[in-house]
Order: structure tokens, then C-alpha cells, then sequence
């Protein structure tokens, strides 16, 4: 049965088709029969009671420079959408959590993908904190103090912002490092949120894994090596996606979070796992499809439409 599938995201003309995850989702949608609309999220619109959008339809297809068809801008009712997807990405700003709130409005009658309430209430850094057992020593605060207390009992560690993503400030503060003081002052100087700190992870030399889950069950994974000299591995700084296997530990760690995942609604997740810690659960915008679907050949959009039109019991 053909579904009616909006995709609120970044613009579309920039996407890289061979890497982004939404393209492959809209693809793998549009290959279903169903019937695709595209708005970025400064069109979307509360007004007396309705959750609208001022979107087009898209028609994708897997063609460089021309992959994306939009049509005219119109008033969209998103409650006559049978799926809305919620793909923009970080930072997970007020802007963000705010179509969050918006989003909420249209339950029951539409679905959204991800759970707009849980993705707002579990950013990838916080979630992790549910699940103490499985993570490196971490802390978050925003006391220079405790900060420093952190490193000084662990020596190498890892400094990021809370709400940041794609590795952008990520900051490694090893045993001689200095610069704990200045990079403190630097980021209070930006926001006002606080900062979280982790036990450098050495094994992170031989990449940082991605396991992709869908409702709750792994179906895969890629590793991200770090480019030379580098510490971060997101392909957005460098980082190389290689082919990966699932461990035991991995198959542990999701047999853990995926009943929590499925329950809060959250079909499309990310994790990231170094050695054997858990360092992030990426809910707001995961990526990894297209780099496993190369690698081991398996179909995770299709795994994720089939999610979703369970969900919706088609």
C-alpha cells in the first residue's frame, strides 16, 4: 500500500548520493510506491491546530548533479501524512528540540520517525547515561573544577561539546596537555551548556564502530578509522569507513539498549562503540546505510521501511 512519506531535513541538492542516509531512505521509500514530500525545518508551521509545512514533492533518483525533483511549494497538512521523518541534522539547538514540540502534535494519526518526544529527551550524549555499565568513565558539567578533578584522576582524555556532532570540538587532552583551562574558558565563551569528558579509549587507533539498529535489533555494522594523525574518526573529518563484523560484546551491548530503543519509538539508531565501551547512541540523524549496504550487502533501508510499515500495521 502506497504510504504518504514527508522528510524533514537539510536541503536536498547538497546531500552526497553515495553517502547520505535520508537520499537512501527517500530511495528506498519512493522504489515502494509511496509517495514523497520535502521540507527543510524552517518551513515547518504550527497555525490554529495543525502542524503544516511549506513543502514540495520529491522524486529521487540516483543520478549526480539530478537527483532530486521538487515541485511547487505548497501548504502541507502533515497530519494527511501517513510518516514523517525527522533527518535534519545536529546542532540540537532550541531550533532542533523546538520541531520536536511541533512534531509532537501529530500523534496518533502520524507517525513519526524517530519519536520526536524521545529524540528530544535522549541526544546522543545523553542517552548513553542510562546505561552506566557500558560506557568509559565519563562526566558532564560545566565546573572547571570537576573538569579538571576528571583528568587528573584519568589522565588521557576526550573533551567535546554536550550538543555537538560530526566531531566538530572534539578535543583529546593527554597526560602532558595543558590546555584543559583555555578550551573551558573558549567554550564557555560560546554556550552556556555544559561539556563532557571521557576516558581516552587507545583501541580507537583501530576505529570507531557504527552498529546500526532498526527497531531495536543490530543488523550491522562499518568502522571508522581515524585518518593519520587524527583522533576522530566521523567520515566528516577524514575518517574511512572499512568493513566491520559484530562481537559478541557488540551483540551484548545492543541486546542491552535495543529493548529501550524499540519502546521509545526509536526505529532508525546509530551507536558508536570503541574497544568494548559504548560512546554514543546517535538518534536525531544517523548516518551508515549506504556504507553497509556496500559493504556487506545488506538492504538496512528496506529493513527500516519494513519498521516503519509494521509500526503502522501495513
Amino acid at each position: 500500500m502506497s504510504l504518504k512519506v514527508a522528510f524533514q531535513m537539510d536541503p536536498i541538492g547538497a546531500v552526497d548520493i553515495d553517502a547520505d542516509s535520508t537520499f537512501r531512505l527517500a530511495e528506498a521509500a519512493q522504489a515502494r510506491g509511496h509517495r514523497l514530500w520535502f521540507y527543510t525545518p524552517d518551513k515547518l508551521v504550527w497555525r490554529d491546530g495543525r502542524v503544516m509545512a511549506h513543502a514540495q514533492t520529491l522524486e529521487v533518483r540516483r543520478e549526480r548533479g539530478n537527483h532530486a525533483t521538487l515541485g511547487e511549494v505548497r501548504d502541507v497538512d502533515l497530519s494527511e501524512m501517513d510518516v514523517v521523518w525527522l533527518r535534519q541534522d545536529p546542532p540540537f539547538d532550541m531550533g532542533y528540540i523546538t520541531t520536536t514540540h511541533i512534531l509532537e502534535h501529530l500523534a496518533p494519526t502520524t507517525l513519526v520517525a524517530n519519536d520526536p518526544f524521545w529524540v528530544r529527551n535522549s541526544p546522543e550524549k545523553m542517552l548513553v547515561l542510562r546505561f552506566p555499565d557500558l560506557i568509559p568513565p565519563t562526566v558532564i558539567a560545566r565546573d572547571l573544577a570537576t573538569l579538571k578533578a576528571f583528568k587528573h584522576e584519568h589522565g588521557d582524555v576526550i573533551l567535546k561539546p554536550l550538543y555537538g556532532n560530526g566531531g566538530a570540538g572534539v578535543f583529546r587532552l593527554d597526560p602532558n596537555d595543558r590546555n584543559l583551562g583555555a578550551l573551558w574558558e573558549l567554550f564557555a565563551t560560546l554556550s552556556r551548556e555544559p561539556l563532557i569528558a571521557q576516558k581516552f579509549i587507545p583501541a580507537v587507533a583501530k576505529g570507531d564502530k557504527r552498529v546500526i539498529l532498526v527497531d531495536g535489533e543490530p543488523v550491522g555494522a562499518i568502522n571508522r578509522v581515524p585518518a593519520e594523525g587524527e583522533t576522530r574518526s566521523n567520515m566528516h573529518v577524514g575518517g574511512k569507513a572499512e568493513p566491520a563484523t559484530l562481537t559478541d560484546r557488540d551483540r551484548a551491548i545492543c541486546a542491552e539498549i535495543g529493548p529501550v530503543l524499540r519502546e521509545k519509538g526509536q526505529i532508525f539508531v546509530g551507536i558508536d562503540v570503541i574497544g568494548d565501551s559504548l560512546t554514543e547512541i546517535n538518534v536525531t540523524s544517523p548516518t551508515g546505510i549506504q556504507e553497509l549496504e556496500r559493504f556487506d550487502g545488506i538492504d538496512v533501508a528496506g529493513a527500516i521501511w519494513d519498521a516503519v510499515e509494521r509500526r503502522l500495521g501495513r
